[in-house]
């Protein structure tokens, strides 16, 4: 007969540990599922961004999709998509890490991808203020103006998720240390390393993200 442990937190109540790892593997399935539904609602907001975007410039009444070819700042577009990259990249990486145990290199990893979404926020904001035209200008401004917005939402979430996870971290790696391995701490960590790889996913489809309106505003 399987061993019987009091529920944490519940006092009379006791679980087996069937039925303790039955609600950690639910938690875990919840993170998986959380993480695909949030990519997909993300991914239908900018799904109406290309869709007007196509839209438009087919459309394109009385010429006025992008009079005299104006575009957005390409250096600044062009840094702003490589460093989104580079820190899906250094995410991935990362977490690549934390799978061989090496904490220490993914929490380096992850501090880097926190600055460097944080730079790419900067960047977004900053070029809001160099175009070259005005919002509702044109069918390209406007589009623009949006994609613009939505990435600096997007970014700052993916930023703020990883941010909150490594300081979960911290606070998992001090409670390991100080009351070693028990039950609760176990289960803890890996409902982290779950949420570790939801993040590294949201990270690569914001990667994705950018380059393909990076293509859409600045190459073609």
């Amino acid at each position: 007969m399987s061993a019987i442990n009091p529920a944490p937190g519940i006092p009379g109540l006791i679980e087996s540990p069937e039925e303790a790892e039955y609600e950690l593997r639910a938690a875990e399935g919840s993170v998986w599922t959380g993480t695909r539904l949030a990519i997909g609602i993300v991914a239908f907001a900018f799904a109406g961004l290309a869709f007007a975007y196509f839209y438009l410039r087919s459309a394109n009444n009385d010429q006025s999709w992008r009079p005299h070819g104006v575009t957005a700042p390409t250096d600044i577009g062009t840094s702003i998509v490589a460093l989104t990259i580079a820190a899906g990249a250094l995410a991935l990486l990362g977490n690549v890490r934390l799978r061989r145990g090496l904490r220490a290199d993914w929490q380096v990893a992850g501090w880097t991808v926190v600055a460097t979404g944080l730079l790419v926020v900067a960047l977004q904001i900053w070029e809001l203020t160099r175009l070259r035209f005005f919002p509702g200008s044109s069918g390209y401004a406007s589009c623009f103006i949006g994609w613009a917005a939505m990435n600096i939402a997007l970014v700052l979430g993916a930023t703020y998720w990883i941010e909150t996870l490594l300081a979960r971290g911290l606070r998992l790696r001090r409670a390991l240390v100080e009351e070693g391995a028990t039950p609760a701490a176990l289960s803890a960590e890996r409902l982290f390393r779950a949420n570790a790889e939801g993040c590294t996913l949201f990270w690569g489809f914001t990667a994705a993200v950018a380059a393909f309106f990076w293509l859409l505003f600045y190459i073609f």
